[in-house]
């Protein structure tokens, strides 16, 4: 069972797939990409990041038991956002060329975990409220698109932590 799971910025996405790998040892983790890339790059970063969660996914030696932390939805969703705000003149660009790798990768996906904005997290300023909306908005359209999300089962997640990981354990036993 391949497993990602997405949202944007500050939804409990570290908390979920931590929970989850302390219930399930037989998982491997793949970290969130942003702990691989230099967030000095703007878009590019968004890009590096995709590629690294693309490639991973890709990778012939991984294991059938993995839970990732974010998929190359998350960040085509983050360029859509962009675009979408204004803030880069480049993000359509990258994301009409990074969008058949995302497919690829998720091709392999056997479960998409969403977790949006519902469960009333709020966040400081910095985090830049505007574009965790957005980026929210972007991924919850780009999941109604066949073409990228493959035949992954897509899983829509609220409530507390505890709700959330007992929700993923009963979609896993369907």
């Amino acid at each position: 069972m391949r497993i990602v799971v997405s949202g944007t910025h500050a939804t409990g996405k570290s908390t979920l797939v931590s929970d989850f790998s302390l219930a399930h040892p037989e998982f491997a983790v793949l970290p969130d990409p942003f702990e691989f890339v230099d967030e000095g790059h703007g878009s590019g970063s968004l890009v590096a990041q995709l590629r690294i969660s693309a490639d991973r996914l890709l990778d012939p030696d991984l294991g059938g038991s993995v839970i990732a932390e974010r998929g190359p939805l998350d960040f085509l969703a983050y360029l859509a956002a962009l675009d979408d705000l204004d803030r880069s003149p480049r993000a359509a660009e990258l994301f009409r060329r990074e969008a058949p790798l995302a497919a690829e990768a998720m091709a392999g996906v056997d479960l998409l975990v969403l977790l949006g904005l519902d469960d009333g997290i709020t966040v400081p300023e910095e985090e830049d409220p505007e574009l965790r909306e957005a980026m929210d908005e972007a991924l919850r359209a780009l999941t109604d698109d066949e073409e990228l999300t493959g035949t992954a089962r897509i899983l829509e997640l609220s409530g507390d932590p505890a709700a959330r990981l007992a929700a993923l354990e009963a979609a896993l036993r369907t």
